[in-house]
């Protein structure tokens, strides 16, 4: 296949992975985004321009982790390789539990599909199969792609799959972002290899809630992120992120863990705003260790286009 553009801009929303019970499969994408350009060279050059998050940190050649997906891209379609220049703007917090990392893959496999003659190659499926080859889980990668929540799985013999959930219009996300960072391998690393039947039981049953809650009753949303499997044995590499989940559950607030962590999330009516606020500033209110969002639900996924 030849190449059919040589500018491409894409933009990814960031993403929360789990929303408490639902452990590598649920997803939602919230309204805050990296933006990325890409112009195809002559050459074989490659040249990364970072601004905001990840500036003068992040590669800044081919191991860049846009430019490693893209390439996986092209060699997916028979594409011939080219010379790059990114310009990316980000906004999404790194090593936060957000999906920085999952909106690089994506950014990075759509722009492959924006430059490449026959962009149907790089469907949708296609898409997720390549970014949770390259992600490892497809909770964060799902939600980038399609918007809105999503479930997640694998189906033995066709790879990943997953549906979107129509998200109640009551339901907005609130996040508390720490200035800490944790990579999601040491999170992952504390989880046991096995958990008792009973709270696999449990948190299958939340997960279901959830699905309920997050589509046509928020009011459940409290008793629907209670988890067992994962955030209580992760509290130990995040000490304060376990705490301020704990406090806001005290006042009956649907507090998580946001993804791998460290920033907590919380599921919340609309009308519920203010009371979150409140309840947050109480809780780390004036400590420059935090950060509350309220990013809003990004309802369409990953935009990108030819320039």
């Amino acid at each position: 296949m030849q190449l059919g553009a040589d500018h491409v801009r894409v933009r990814v929303p960031a993403t929360s992975a789990n929303l408490g019970p639902g452990f590598d499969a649920l997803g939602l994408a919230l309204g805050y985004h990296d933006t990325l350009e890409v112009r195809a060279l002559a050459s074989s050059e490659v040249r990364v321009d970072v601004t905001g998050e990840g500036a003068g940190e992040v590669p800044d050649d081919e191991r860049h982790l846009v430019v490693r997906a893209l390439r996986v891209a092209l060699d997916h379609v028979g594409a011939p390789q080219t010379g790059l220049h990114l310009t990316c703007t980000n906004v999404i917090p790194h090593g936060r539990g957000m999906g920085s990392s999952a909106a690089a893959v994506v950014a990075g496999l759509l722009a492959a599909r924006m430059l490449v003659a026959d962009p149907t190659g790089l469907d949708d499926a296609t898409i997720l199969a390549l970014a949770t080859e390259l992600e490892g889980h497809p909770d964060n990668a799902a939600p980038a792609i399609f918007g809105g929540a999503t479930v997640a799985w694998s189906r033995d013999g066709n790879g990943p799959q997953a549906a979107r959930l129509q998200v109640h219009p009551d339901i907005e996300p609130t996040l508390v972002v720490p200035v800490s960072r944790l990579a999601t391998r040491a999170a992952r690393g504390v989880l046991p290899a096995t958990v008792p039947h009973g709270d696999a039981a449990f948190n299958a049953g939340r997960s279901a809630l959830l699905v309920h809650a997050l589509a046509q009753e928020p009011a459940l949303l409290f008793d629907a992120t209670e988890d067992r499997l994962h955030q209580e044995y992760r509290s130990g590499v995040m000490t304060s992120t376990w705490e301020l989940v704990r406090g806001l559950r005290e006042q009956g607030i649907a507090a998580t863990v946001s993804g791998a962590g460290p920033t907590v999330l919380v599921l919340h009516p609309v009308s519920d705003r203010e009371r979150v606020a409140a309840a947050v500033d109480e809780l780390v209110g004036g400590s420059p260790r935090w950060r509350a969002l309220q990013p809003g639900i990004d309802s369409v996924g990953a935009v990108a286009e030819r320039l």
